[in-house]
């Protein structure tokens, strides 16, 4: 295990933000890149020698200073730590869905790895994968308070697949609600209707074709906070366990509801509690263990089995996907207009040219703005519940054709509305503008019928356009082949 002000080799400096590091005793492993800093030996003015390089490094990371300060006050327990996924997360799109939204390419990059056109059914193919479950997020318990000098502004869960070294997936956020007579236990919706809103949604589906043996999801609960005395913002693990999806003989975990105890610490930590004061150390009474158990702070997850509809829905979805079951149908739609416009109509399977397709220029950036895919979800629905009303049949093509039609009478003027402000991760005055526009708009594009009268008004501000509103680069946008593993 690496350890704090330890003087590190860099063997290799992987995109995704975990760099391979050698210590001085020859042992390896990951450590993220974040927890680094470049070695400085002593002497002020000193010039480094021709064998110092930028590949000498130092563990220290100035976030966990802090924490280690808030600690020290009695704030947070000393099993805190910052957020290793939400670090990764912002670090770029490498970790978001809409990046595994887009079609994977071939490593000759002359074809879509898992975009196929099914001829006989005039649709994509549907891909099974090693991986296709649902879990479902039921409750947290005995979650430690933090202390009162610091506000709690969102409590979560964040989830992603994980091989004990690296992160195979995108990183899925679900909020957690919680009531204040009992503030230690956190609960999930189980499903998702109407206008609740989908960061809610603890039915969660999983998606993977790594092979590797040691795959499985790593949960990781955190709390996002503000320091009262200094106003600052950051975000805290607040334990974190991983759920191995095969056991040593490759055979898959069994479904049913499962009572993961949490780790503190991150998980390249091992032996360390959440809140040392309740300690998991062995007794020999019987009772006293059964106390102790109850004291633990754990997550309860339910692993679901699946119907046979359900893997057919599922493995129309991408390889490699994480998602709120909530949005499923959206997505599922999607994809289907992407092979559409990228298989079935494209003049030429050699033509890289850009392609005008407003939906698929922007829709991924909709998995980034919770509230927008929100509006998105509940217009759609009602639209077509209006029209099964009316006697529509509801086959696949209309059902494209209304997300086409809603889609652009809905959320696609508002990604570029000026009026529309910026989304901020767990702020309650900016979730709380941004909704007040959403539904003003969508109330006003009711009353006349469509978007067409917002987007012509002169009292409408939109942002300079910009050709990639309208325009998809699937070459530019795809993803590169990987090797499992």
């Amino acid at each position: 295990m690496l350890k704090k002000s330890e003087v590190l080799l860099i063997l290799d400096k992987n995109p995704d933000g975990w760099w391979m590091a050698e210590n001085s005793k020859g042992e390896r492993g990951l450590v993220p890149k974040t927890y680094l800093a470049v070695y400085k030996k002593e002497g002020l003015g000193q010039k480094p020698s021709e064998e110092e390089t930028d590949d000498d490094i130092e563990v220290v990371d100035e976030t966990n200073d802090a924490i280690d300060v808030l600690a020290t006050m009695g704030a947070v327990p000393s099993g805190f730590r910052p957020s290793t996924l939400s670090q990764l997360f912002e670090e770029g799109n490498e970790f978001r869905a809409s990046y595994f939204l887009q079609p994977e390419l071939t490593t000759s990059q002359l074809a879509f790895k898992d975009l196929v056109w099914n001829t006989e059914k005039g649709t994509i193919q549907p891909r099974p994968t090693r991986i296709s479950l649902i879990i479902t997020l039921w409750s947290c318990k005995m979650i430690p308070l933090p202390g009162v000098s610091i506000q709690v502004l969102s409590r979560h869960v964040r989830l992603c697949l994980f091989d004990g070294n690296r992160v195979l997936s995108n990183i899925h956020t679900v909020r957690a609600m919680w009531q204040p007579k009992n503030p230690k236990s956190w609960t999930f919706s189980p499903r998702v209707t109407g206008i609740l809103p989908g960061l809610l949604d603890g039915d969660c589906f999983v998606r993977s074709n790594s092979s590797s043996p040691d795959i499985g999801i790593l949960f990781e609960l955190g709390i996002t906070y503000i320091r009262n005395s200094t106003g600052e913002r950051g975000e805290l693990s607040c334990g974190w366990t991983f759920l191995k999806l095969f056991d040593s003989s490759g055979i898959p975990v069994s479904s049913k509801t499962l009572e993961l105890l949490l780790n503190g610490g991150t998980p390249y930590e091992r032996g360390v509690e959440v809140d040392p004061s309740i300690s998991r150390r062995a007794s020999d009474s019987i009772f006293h263990q059964m106390i102790t158990l109850k004291k633990q702070p754990q997550l309860f997850v339910k692993l679901r089995s699946l119907s046979t509809q359900s893997k057919d829905i599922l493995n129309l979805l991408p390889e490699t996907l994480i998602g709120s079951m909530c949005y499923i149908h959206l997505l599922i739609l999607y994809r289907q207009i992407l092979g559409d416009v990228l298989l079935k109509d494209r003049i030429s399977a050699q033509s890289a040219d850009l392609i005008s397709n407003p939906i698929l220029a922007t829709f991924p950036k909709l998995m980034e703005q919770p509230d927008l895919m929100d509006a998105f979800r509940v217009c759609n629905t009602c639209y077509i519940e209006e029209s099964s009303a009316a006697s529509r049949p509801r086959d696949q093509e209309f059902l494209k054709t209304v997300f086409t039609l809603v889609y652009h009478d809905s959320v696609f003027p508002l990604l570029q509305s000026t009026f529309l402000p910026k989304h901020k991760w767990a702020d309650e005055e900016s979730e709380a503008s941004r909704w007040k526009v959403i539904a003003d708009f969508l109330k006003q594009t009711r009353e006349n019928d469509g978007a067409l009268y917002s987007l012509l008004s002169s009292e409408t501000v939109h942002k300079a356009f910009d050709i990639s509103e309208v325009a998809y680069d699937f070459l530019g946008e795809a993803r590169k082949s990987s090797v499992s593993t």
